[in-house]
């Protein structure tokens, strides 16, 4: 997980095909799930949550001749009263940042469940160039097949995709199908990315991550968007990786959920974490684990630039 570097060696000459490809979608549709399952390997976090995904994440396939960049994205949302935060605009803006200079869309809808969330997506991808493809997720969830066939029908008559291809992003199906829409659209370019890359993230930043996903996993509807993680120590030592993450919450009852009674919450995400974190990073990680009360920091946007939330 380095650093962007350009690859512009003879090798990668102009036969060689590289773009950019935004994954975007309303809250909870599978976005993550679809690059994670691409790339064969866990990038983006995921739950059962809406708005779990926070931060653009770039996920890198490349396979022979063939660079593919997909864009994670946060779940496009319509702004309520009740979640009419800092963070909750940040996120609406980096999923719109991610339709700039991209050379295709995938679009995931939810089966046949279409929402006014889904109509806010679709508009702001009438202002792109760039093809859009529809990808219908969770089609293993559909038993009528008629009411499916009905529903692609309907779709290709709300505008002029590039093509609709149902899937399954947790099991697989038919996704290849969808990679091979995708390179229809890739232009000839260099890599972007060595050949050996997965993701413009760090370690540190996924760390951070790891930790978000399993507290949200185990704590979603008690704490739905006032934690976030940030690692305030990362030191690889070779084969192992000791790290020191603070769990920021916004209320002192929340602190008491996160902790626990007698630590036990607070040990348990830890525990999960570090089994995911050796998982990825292959090597032993020692994990510590700290939670901390910062008032309002969901809304407050300098908090929230100091923390990485930051779309620069």
């Amino acid at each position: 997980m380095n650093d962007i570097t350009t690859d512009d060696t003879p090798e990668s000459g102009a036969t060689t095909r590289c773009g950019f490809v935004a994954i975007v979608g309303r809250p909870n549709v599978g976005k993550s799930t679809l690059m994670n399952r691409i790339l064969g390997q866990k990038i983006s976090i995921t739950s059962r949550r809406p708005q779990t995904t926070r931060h653009q994440v770039m996920g890198v396939k490349t396979e022979a001749d063939m660079q593919t960049i997909y864009v994670d994205t946060p779940g496009i949302h319509i702004m309520q009263k009740d979640r009419n935060r800092a963070i909750n605009a940040f996120m609406n803006q980096a999923a719109t940042q991610a339709l700039r200079d991209i050379d295709c869309v995938v679009f995931i809808v939810d089966r046949t469940k279409w929402t006014n969330e889904d109509d806010v997506v679709l508009e702001k991808l009438s202002h792109v160039q760039a093809p859009v493809i529809v990808a219908v997720n969770k089609v293993d969830w559909i038993e009528d097949r008629a009411r499916l066939m009905e529903w692609l029908a309907e779709l290709e008559k709300r505008r002029n995709f590039a093509a609709i291809v149902p899937i399954s992003a947790r099991h697989g199906t038919n996704v290849e199908a969808l990679e091979a829409e995708v390179a229809k659209h890739l232009p000839q370019n260099v890599h972007f990315f060595p050949e050996d890359q997965i993701t413009d993230r760090s370690q540190r930043f996924l760390a951070a991550e790891l930790v978000r996903e399993k507290v949200m996993r185990q704590l979603g509807d008690e704490l739905p968007y006032q934690m976030t993680v940030e690692v305030e120590q990362f030191r690889d030592e070779g084969h192992i990786i000791h790290i020191h993450a603070l769990m920021l919450v916004e209320r002192d009852g929340q602190k008491k959920i996160l902790i626990g009674e007698g630590g036990e919450r607070i040990k348990k995400i830890g525990q999960e974490a570090r089994l995911e974190m050796e998982k990825t990073f292959d090597c032993k990680v020692m994990l510590k684990l700290w939670v901390k009360v910062k008032r309002g920091w969901s809304d407050d946007a300098r908090a929230l630039k100091s923390l990485g939330y930051d779309l620069d």
